[in-house]
C-alpha cells in the first residue's frame, strides 16, 4: 500500500513540476504538437493515457505503449509548442480507488 502511494504522490509531483518547467526547456526537446503525437505513435506505438492542466494554460499528457511498456510526459503551452519532459520504461495502468478519509464529526 505504502508503495503505491509513494508512486502515485511521486507522479503526481513529475507532473506539477513538467507543468512548471515548460519555460526551461531548450527548442530540441520541443516541436509542434502534432509531430509530436505523431512521432510517438509511430516510433514508441504510444497513445495518449492521461491529460491534465498545468501552470499558464498548459496541458500535461501521459502517452504509454501497452506494448512495450515505454511512457513519455509531454506538456504543451497555449501557443501548440508540445515539448518532452520525462520518459521511462515498465508503464502500468491502475485503477485504483481513493483513499478513504476519517473525518471527525
Amino acid at each position: 500500500m505504502w508503495k503505491t502511494r509513494f508512486k502515485l504522490t511521486f507522479g503526481l509531483g513529475v507532473m506539477v513540476l513538467a507543468a512548471q518547467s515548460l519555460q526551461a526547456q531548450t527548442s530540441q526537446y520541443c516541436a509542434p504538437r502534432d509531430s509530436v503525437v505523431e512521432r510517438l505513435a509511430e516510433k514508441y506505438g504510444e497513445s495518449r493515457q492521461s491529460i491534465g492542466l498545468g501552470t499558464q494554460g498548459s496541458m500535461v499528457e501521459t502517452f504509454a505503449s501497452s506494448d512495450t511498456g515505454s511512457w513519455t510526459i509531454t506538456v504543451t503551452s497555449p501557443n501548440g509548442v508540445t515539448c518532452l519532459i520525462a520518459s521511462g520504461q515498465s508503464f502500468e495502468k491502475l485503477a485504483e480507488a481513493q483513499p478513504v478519509s476519517e473525518k471527525d464529526a
